[in-house]
Parts: C-alpha cells; sequence; structure tokens
C-alpha cells in the first residue's frame, strides 16, 4: 500500500477511535493555501486540530519526531485560516497529535499550544 492510502487508513481509525470517544468530525484534510490538517474535530466545546502520523517502525525515528517548528507553524497558520473562513472566533482551540506505531494509538491531547 502507498503512503496515502496508509495514511488514510490510520485518518479511518482515528476518526472511528475520535467517534467513540464523543468527538464531532467537522473536517477531514482540510486544504487551504496555507497548508492541510487531517482531522478537524469538536470535543464538547473545543475545536481541535489533529495531525495523524503513521509509522510502521522507528527505522526512521519515532513518528511524533517528524512535528517538528515548521509543521506545526504550517498547522498553526492553517488552524487560523480555518477559525477565520468558519469564522469560529469564540471557540477554545486544542491541538492534538494521533500517532500511530507499531499498530498501537498514541493520541496526545493539548500536544502544543496556539502560540506554536
Amino acid at each position: 500500500m502507498h503512503n496515502r492510502g496508509k495514511g488514510n487508513l490510520y485518518e479511518d481509525k482515528t476518526v472511528h477511535t475520535l467517534i467513540e470517544k464523543g468527538f464531532v468530525i467537522l473536517d477531514r484534510n482540510y486544504l487551504c493555501k496555507l497548508g492541510e490538517i487531517d482531522i478537524i474535530a469538536k470535543d464538547e466545546a473545543v475545536l481541535v486540530f489533529i495531525e495523524v502520523k503513521y509509522r510502521m517502525n522507528d527505522k526512521y525515528g519515532h513518528p511524533s519526531e517528524s512535528i517538528n517548528y515548521y509543521k506545526k507553524k504550517h498547522i498553526l497558520n492553517t488552524a487560523k485560516w480555518y477559525v477565520k473562513e468558519k469564522r469560529y472566533y469564540d471557540r477554545a482551540i486544542r491541538f492534538d497529535v494521533a500517532i500511530w506505531f507499531e499498530g498501537k494509538l498514541e493520541y496526545y491531547k493539548g500536544a502544543f499550544d496556539y502560540n506554536g
């Protein structure tokens, strides 16, 4: 399976898990000129931007290592665009990371903040 196919599979698994936990999925693979966000959801009253990473092994390091300063900056800027586009100015915002590693989900609520 190619990388995009694997990405979709693990994003689907993440969405399923989030729905089971009571999240409401608002958008998937949101794309604008500033970047892309894998999943945008609502966790109670909080608007949540979720980055999904998958690695079969640690040959290239732990998947969390790929969420560096530049990746966070793209996510933050894309999130700002989304908030402006949807007029969600009054919502609390959180950035979560879902990491699939060795077949298990590691989920990090509030993995980084709005300031990067």
